[in-house]
């Protein structure tokens, strides 16, 4: 028996390339290729809109600082997890990393049918079978991520780099065939409180296409030499995206005229198609599946380290802890990915109202964070910190501050999501009183 399948240790064999990969393929998506088509219906202006997405990419960029403090100071798997845990307690840890777990276990059932839905397009063979399709990419990635954590990250690697590449591609054909698009047309933008009710719903698209800067975060405990490597590769990974966002939003803009782009539902394969014909919108569909495949990818490679994290603390079934011979948290991936199995089966309508309330604990979780460590500065400040946020404690509370913002914004949206946000709470704190909640005598021992 090896001694990290003895100890129920994570293998310490990720780099920076990893963590740069990690950052692409757990943020670039579907997001930016389809959102660039409501965010002009709402603007009109393209200089507004390439402001906001600059703005967006600042949050993540500060974000990073944070994230950073955090990780390397609390180097446990899990991210946000272990962070709510250390700074709040157990409760609001368990509250966190379950709504985590299981934002992302919807996320991925959301995708995979996704993904099942691209398939059937690009081979009208599969086009009646979505569930099964969706089912079966989950068992395909289930099955790979059993080989280990070397080979899990390495695929990561590739994956992200094909998607990289494909990108600059679609940015370069843009540029040069291009002739102006919105950049030529005098500005349409609303006045006044249209335009404010615009830029919020705007910006709420774009947070969302941003939503993944952190997850290099998940894998610290696993990185070989994190204190010079995660602050390399968190910066440059998410430097890349928002280089790759403004890009793609530039390009696209460049292409089609405003008319056009306002009712574009996928903008990029519009734009494509403009240049090039009906027959090129094959390839933009064959990039989304491949884009889709490597978040899935991601998400059931960083999923199940929450879970193993919260078993090794005791605030989830022990069996979650176990690690096999080759690096895998095996048992937590069986969960992610059977329970993303299981909510297929209740259909797409489900995941989708799933899907609004798992942009909420997203969101929540970011706001976690960020108070996470304005409580550890005070409660632990002996705590060793290799790296320090920026300009503390200003850059946190703004993080903190707009972060509250965007979680008002959801609920504006989705104002029905509340009503699930608090029975979730109510079902989250009974299930940790009931189970994982340790004896009073117990914490006086700890």
């Amino acid at each position: 028996m090896s001694k990290n399948k003895a100890t129920n240790q994570l293998w310490k064999v990720l780099g920076t390339g990893f963590g740069v990969a990690v950052t692409l393929g757990g943020t670039v998506g579907t997001g930016i290729l389809r959102k660039p088509g409501p965010i002009a219906d709402q603007i009109a202006n393209p200089f507004l809109i390439i402001t906001l997405w600059i703005l967006v990419a600042a949050y993540a960029l500060l974000g990073i600082s944070t994230v950073l403090e955090l990780s390397l100071s609390i180097s446990k798997a899990g991210a946000w997890y272990g962070y709510a845990e250390r700074a709040f307690g157990r409760y609001i840890g368990f509250l966190v990393g379950v709504s985590s777990w299981l934002g992302t276990v919807t996320a991925l059932a959301f995708g995979s049918y996704t993904f099942s839905e691209y398939v059937g397009i690009l081979f009208p063979f599969f086009e009646d079978a979505e569930n099964y399709v969706a089912v079966g990419t989950l068992a395909l990635l289930w099955f790979f991520h059993q080989l280990g954590v070397v080979m899990a990250g390495k695929s990561q690697e590739w994956l992200s780099g094909i998607k990289a590449v494909a990108l600059l591609g679609f940015i370069i054909l843009c540029l040069m065939y291009g002739s102006g698009g919105m950049w030529h047309e005098p500005s349409a933008s609303p006045k006044g409180l249209p335009l404010w009710s615009g830029i919020m719903t705007a910006l709420l698209s774009i947070f969302y296409a941003f939503d993944g800067w952190h997850t290099a975060a998940y894998f610290t405990e696993e990185n070989a030499n994190p204190v010079n490597s995660m602050p390399k590769s968190m910066y440059i990974g998410v430097i890349s995206v928002a280089s790759i966002y403004l890009l793609i939003n530039i390009s696209i803009l460049y292409v089609l005229p405003w008319e056009d782009v306002r009712h574009s539902k996928l903008a990029a394969a519009d734009a494509i198609t403009l240049l090039f014909g009906q027959n090129t919108g094959k390839w933009i569909t064959a990039f989304l599946a491949i884009s889709i495949f490597g978040i899935l990818n991601t998400q059931v490679m960083f999923a199940p380290r929450v879970l193993y994290s919260m078993s090794r603390d005791g605030l989830f079934w022990k069996k979650a802890s176990e690690v096999n011979a080759l690096g895998s948290p095996s048992f937590a991936t069986h969960l992610t990915v059977g329970m993303s199995c299981l909510l297929l089966l209740f259909g797409k309508n489900l995941n989708e109202r799933l899907s609004d309330i798992a942009t909420f604990f997203f969101v929540a979780s970011y706001i976690s964070g960020f108070s996470s460590l304005l409580r550890l500065r005070q409660t632990e400040p002996q705590l060793l910190r290799p790296y320090r946020a920026w300009a503390y404690p200003y850059v946190p509370s703004l993080l903190l501050f707009i972060s509250i913002l965007f979680l008002a914004g959801t609920l504006v949206q989705n104002p029905s999501s509340g009503i699930y946000v608090l029975l979730f709470i109510g079902g989250t704190y009974a299930l940790y009183r009931s189970l994982f909640q340790k004896p009073k005598q117990q914490d006086s021992l700890k």
